[in-house]
């Protein structure tokens, strides 16, 4: 397909810009001789789980889907973490999973010696207490009265017996500063019990391929921790995989004015790209600027009646009409993973840009879709 005959709105991914970051990821393994996880709860498109495979060691999963998505799809080193975990499903986690990390010491009572058992290895998430985020609580897992995590007070050699590996998971679209930071507090805290395990996870939310991010510091950190605990360190990055490699497009439905020029697009904040409003955050918009930057500003919503329902005010140099087309940046990641059909909205087709200006239909969804998940 041609770039003109896609149809709108639609998540487009880029495999030139992907294999970048793969690249880069790849080479932080190699160097360092940590090992590098997909987080599905980031981007889980399983077309390109073939290509992500030739670069990364494995996939990290939330929950029992996505575990059962990595198995099926990408076929490599599988580990698991959730607050709370159902009893019915350990034993497809156990089948399913090489690392099953714990959130509470009563979760560690309750499944360690079954993990154990199935010839798998139990983690613990532990919680350091230790925020590097500013203003941004609902994805800090360090936040006071945090559900993630169990905190040193709550630690005793008991509890970590048969415990094989440490998880600590507290940054969200940050720098390796961020990480060096939490990493001294990690040690001062859970220091004494580091040497005794086999393996010691990062987590996520490492911005590693974003331009000024500084990957000599985040080899250093992880070389420390290698050479000075006898461990394995894992990385589980879910933005950084597919961070800038992916486009949404979307038409321009309808030009209003009501104090200031509106203009109604095909794709919806609240269904499309979810986390416009949680974060909340400004998408990168091509060709646009800041509110009043430009000769012509539009606050620019999305079609369904959620009063919220906005993107964003941004400017241009021509006046926005009715079909012109639009090209929001960064939307492969917290975007598939996380839309939605409140209203009726039908989901975005998904796209692959195999190479520039060459493009591959992989999904497209139509009614069904949206019938199937109600009843």
């Amino acid at each position: 397909m041609k770039r003109e005959e896609l149809r709108t709105p639609c998540y487009v991914i880029q495999k030139e810009k992907l294999i970048k970051n793969l690249e880069i990821l790849r080479e932080i393994c190699q160097e360092t001789g940590c090992r590098i996880l997909l987080a599905q709860k980031a981007f889980s498109m399983f077309a390109v789980y073939p290509l992500i495979g030739k670069y990364l060691n494995g996939a990290a999963a939330s929950g029992l889907f996505e575990a059962r998505l990595a198995a099926e799809e990408l076929g490599k080193e599988n580990h698991i973490f959730s607050p709370a975990y159902r009893e019915e499903e350990m034993p497809e986690i156990i089948r399913l999973c090489d690392h099953i990390i714990l959130n509470s010491p009563a979760q560690v009572k309750k499944y360690k010696d079954q993990i154990l058992a199935g010839g798998k290895s139990p983690g613990l998430r532990i919680n350091p207490r230790f925020s590097t985020q500013e203003g941004h609580e609902i994805y800090d897992p360090c936040a006071p009265g945090s559900r993630l995590g169990t905190a040193i007070d709550q630690i005793t050699e008991e509890l970590l017996d048969g415990i094989e590996g440490l998880h600590f998971h507290t940054l969200c679209e940050q720098n390796s500063d961020a990480l060096s930071d939490t990493l001294k507090a990690v040690e001062e805290q859970f220091g004494p019990y580091m040497h005794r395990m086999k393996w010691i996870n990062f987590g996520g939310g490492h911005h590693i391929t974003r331009e000024d991010y500084d990957r000599e510091l985040l080899k250093k950190c992880i070389r420390h921790v290698q050479d000075t605990y006898g461990v394995q360190v894992y990385l589980e990055p879910g933005e950084a995989v597919a961070l800038n490699a992916g486009i949404l497009l979307t038409e321009v439905l309808e030009v209003m004015e009501n104090e200031l020029s509106i203009a109604i697009l095909d794709t919806s904040a609240a269904c499309h790209m979810p986390d416009v409003l949680e974060m909340p955050y400004r998408p990168p918009l091509k060709d646009s600027g800041l509110p009043g930057e430009k000769a012509f500003t539009f606050r620019l919503g999305g079609p369904t009646c959620l009063a919220g329902d906005v993107i964003g005010d941004y400017s241009f140099d021509w006046k926005l009409k009715c079909g012109d087309i639009l090209e929001f940046g960064d939307m492969a990641i917290y975007s598939m993973v996380k839309n939605n059909t409140f209203n009726g909205m039908a989901l975005p087709d998904i796209v692959l840009e195999e190479n520039p200006g060459d493009f591959r239909l992989i999904r497209r969804f139509g009614y069904q879709d949206f019938k199937t998940r109600l009843s």
